[in-house]
């Protein structure tokens, strides 16, 4: 009989492969090998070794304790205790199969028993679990030491990432009352294109062609939208149309953005060290980055007081400049936005930061998560200009949702509103030429 035999219900033995992480003597076994493996292995000899090759030796060392343990474990069992003692040295341990699917959006480690992923706009709960919260400490402090930053109790929240670009965020008690709280936004290798944005009915061909129109005619937008509805994705996606001849600056509290353009320079924050000094502020690198000749500069999120060096860049000549706000409405971001000017301290009049906001921002595009999962651009609208004290905006384009279905799946449509909007004589001396046909109001698209 196996180990998984002895600790497991005859009902629960159906798993492909004969696994079973969670089985007690499983987990047991398998943390005891760990331990004899960083007891016995020469770790100075395995940090020179290629990653390939350390992997085949730890199999080959794990193998060995096997033997050693004379534990009764079949084949699959086996090939598993070696792929988890690889993940626990090599990778994030648990949390390797799980970065390895592609379908998987986000990874919600709610403590060490409690892992949750979203699929297609849907959270759904794994059987993955972590040894103990101990464990999951240990797991976050990998993530976060490869970035030079740190998590204890006198710095329990932190922002990381990952080597592909994936958003970490963890944090611990005594702020996190019942464990550690991991919480990784994943971002594809590949970005996706406007072509499988369009695949995916996120907006349609006329939308498209607009917003590709305005950032090859270097538009100043701002994609506005709620946690999780796909901002910088978007922004990615619109950012493929920068020429390769201009030299772009990207802004970022962690670094997510993927241009694919030759000429980037990315720059990140940094928060304080363990004495409260030496953080490094967005705004601070929004006013650095004005003396690093870019043509355009990216902003991943603006969240505060940076928003005023942005707007003054936009109005000084940095044209086609690109971020992201959370807000629910095209009119909300622009209210946060206006807030945030007035974070900088600067007590400067309402009118004054209104025509401030309108004279920088051209476009305002709103991103939403729908009830059933999917992201759809529900509207793009022109700020063009100052009516008296408030901002005037024109929607160009909207999503109209008509109801749900008895699965749960928004119907809706989308079209344009008929209106010409102004920018369409500024793409035309950039060289950006739309047809009318794109307005149509009379054109529905589901």
């Amino acid at each position: 009989m196996s180990l998984r035999d002895q600790f497991t219900p005859a009902s629960a033995r159906d798993e492909a492969g004969g696994e079973n992480r969670n089985d007690p003597a499983y987990l047991e076994l398998k943390n005891r090998l760990h331990r004899q493996l960083l007891e016995n292995a020469d770790l100075a000899a395995m940090e020179s070794m290629s990653g390939e090759r350390l992997r085949d030796e730890i199999r080959v060392l794990v193998q060995g304790l096997l033997q050693k343990e004379h534990a009764l474990v079949n084949e699959a069992e086996r090939r598993q205790l070696v792929s988890d003692i690889q993940n626990e040295v090599l990778g994030l341990g648990p949390l390797e199969p799980l970065l390895a699917d592609p379908t998987i959006s986000d990874i919600l480690v709610n403590t060490a028993d409690s892992v949750y992923v979203e699929r297609r706009g849907k959270l759904e709960r794994t059987e993955i679990r972590f040894t103990d919260n101990a464990h999951l400490l240990k797991i976050i402090d990998k993530i976060v030491s490869r970035i030079g930053r740190r998590v204890d109790e006198s710095s329990p929240m932190v922002d990381a990432r990952l080597p592909d670009g994936s958003r970490v965020n963890a944090i611990i008690p005594p702020l996190a009352i019942d464990g550690p709280i991991l919480s990784i936004r994943r971002f594809s290798v590949t970005p996706l294109t406007m072509k499988d944005l369009l695949g995916y009915k996120s907006l349609t061909e006329p939308m498209a062609a607009v917003l590709q129109g305005l950032v090859r005619a270097k538009v100043n937008m701002l994609i506005s939208g709620g946690t999780g509805s796909g901002k910088t994705t978007l922004l990615n996606a619109m950012s493929a149309g920068i020429p390769d001849s201009e030299r772009i600056v990207t802004i970022e509290d962690a670094a997510e953005l993927q241009m694919q353009q030759p000429h980037v320079v990315r720059l990140e924050t940094r928060p304080p060290n363990i004495e409260g000094k030496g953080e490094v502020t967005q705004r601070a690198l929004v006013r650095n980055s004005l003396r690093m000749r870019p043509d355009r500069i990216v902003i991943g999120e603006v969240r505060g007081a940076e928003a005023l060096d942005m707007l003054q860049a936009m109005n000084t000549g940095h044209e086609g400049s690109l971020t992201t706000i959370h807000a629910n409405t095209p009119r909300d971001a622009l209210t946060r936005l206006e807030n945030m000017v007035s974070m900088a301290g600067l007590n400067l009049p309402t009118r004054f930061m209104r025509q401030q906001v309108s004279s920088a921002i051209s476009v305002v595009v709103q991103i939403s998560r729908l009830s059933d999962g999917h992201r759809r651009i529900t509207s793009i609208q022109e700020v063009t200009g100052m009516e008296g004290d408030i901002v005037s905006m024109q929607e160009i384009f909207t999503y109209e949702q008509t109801g749900v279905t008895e699965k749960g799946e928004v119907q809706g449509f989308f079209r344009a509103t008929g209106i010409r909007p102004k920018f369409i004589q500024r793409l035309h001396t950039r060289g950006v030429e739309l047809d009318e046909s794109l307005f149509d109001p009379s054109k529905a698209y589901s």
